[in-house]
């Protein structure tokens, strides 16, 4: 079935992070899911984790400018949570036999290997962040998560002018740096 405009609308919206249309995809996809992970030797918990994933690997594609959806949002999806949950019945050496049309799936391998490696780095940058200490901490959410200017961060942390504050940003960013490093070395 052809990708319709309303479709690539609500994949624009995922990736603005708009409630409604994340709402939208939970409402529309989230059964389907469910049954195949409950018929397959899961549960509804499993389902829920394994449709978060899916959801976030979804998320993750519709930001990237390079991505092109070229399918329904429900065929991609439930390509993505196939994959997991295989991957994830697969580890439990829970496997026994191959579920039923396995080679109509849309390929994803890439999109979960990736999605993998970037949660396994957020993780670490967020040990790192909650390591890192204060200002620094606050300081780089000012101005990354947060979006404020170096005007407005000097003059919430109560730094003489903008400069000031741009070069203290830049040693706490060393600072994380070398502790996100030293992790990234042991992971």
């Amino acid at each position: 079935m052809a990708i319709t405009e309303q479709e690539l609308e609500i994949f624009r919206a995922v990736g603005n992070n708009e409630k409604t249309a994340i709402e939208s995809v939970y409402k529309e996809n989230y059964a389907l899911i469910q049954h195949f992970v409950v018929s397959n030797n899961g549960s509804e918990d499993d389902a829920r984790d394994i449709f978060q994933e899916a959801m976030m690997v979804l998320y993750e594609k519709s930001r990237q400018e390079d991505f092109e959806l070229t399918c329904q949002i429900r065929t991609y999806l439930y390509s993505v949570c196939r994959r997991l949950w295989l991957k994830k019945l697969q580890h439990n050496r829970r496997i026994e036999s191959q579920v039923e049309n396995f080679d109509r799936i849309v390929p994803v391998e890439e999109d979960i290997e990736e999605h993998e490696k970037l949660n396994g780095q957020y993780l670490i940058m967020r040990t790192a962040m909650g390591k890192i200490g204060e200002p620094c901490k606050s300081l780089i959410e000012a101005f990354y998560v947060h979006r404020k200017n170096m005007q407005e961060i000097a003059g919430y942390f109560g730094y003489t002018n903008a400069d000031n504050a741009k070069n203290q940003k830049y040693k706490c960013l060393v600072r994380l740096k070398k502790l996100f490093f030293a992790q990234y070395k042991n992971a």
